[in-house]
């Protein structure tokens, strides 16, 4: 059973967004009338997805949001009057994964909730992939100025440099990568003695 954070950022009594949510098969938690409180919320109530139901979206929300986003990211469905392409994008930037303009329906209401599911299971994957390209190219760097170094050193060619750090990597049973930072180290340690 999903957990619902209802975050209620208008005059209007949200009591029927509720009861549909329930209706519906989820569990929704209490309703939090001040996006100042969504950290907190967040923290203690441990929510699966966010409802955001507003006539448009305070500068204050948009910010708590963003921190959310970055400490404990969770599909945020935003509710909205506005149609402002401005303020839609800086919904985005905060980590709203689905904007639906024109007030929420009812019988809409599980369709938008599972795409943001799955909008929100793919932006994490797209990001985990992406984080483990970016420690790729990190490594490649850092294996890169090893051999280097050692070709410097060593009077080694190339193909020489990468065979010394894959033994190394071998005998110390470490990533290559791990042997390349300490070759870096070392030398850093060196220059600064």
């Amino acid at each position: 059973m999903l957990r619902i954070l209802l975050i209620n950022d208008t005059e209007k009594p949200i009591s029927e967004l509720s009861e549909v949510l329930v209706k519906l098969g989820y569990e929704v938690c209490p309703v939090i009338v001040n996006s100042r409180a969504l950290s907190d919320a967040v923290k203690q109530q441990r929510p699966d997805i966010i409802i955001v139901d507003t006539e448009s979206p305070s500068r204050d929300t948009l910010e708590q949001l963003a921190l959310m986003h970055s400490a404990a990211p969770r599909p945020v469905v935003m509710f909205s009057h506005d149609a402002d392409q401005q303020l839609i994008r800086a919904a985005v930037g905060a980590g709203v994964t689905t904007y639906v303009v024109d007030g929420l329906a009812p019988a809409r209401l599980a369709p938008i909730l599972e795409v943001a599911l799955a909008r929100f299971a793919e932006e994490a994957r797209l990001r985990h992939r992406l984080a483990e390209v970016e420690g790729e190219l990190e490594d490649r760097k850092l294996i890169d100025r090893a051999k280097k170094i050692l070709m410097n050193k060593g009077k080694m060619n190339e193909a020489q440099a990468y065979e010394t750090l894959r033994n190394r990597s071998m005998n110390l049973g470490m990533k290559i990568a791990q042997v390349a930072r300490q070759i870096i180290d070392s030398l850093n340690q060196e220059s600064s003695q």
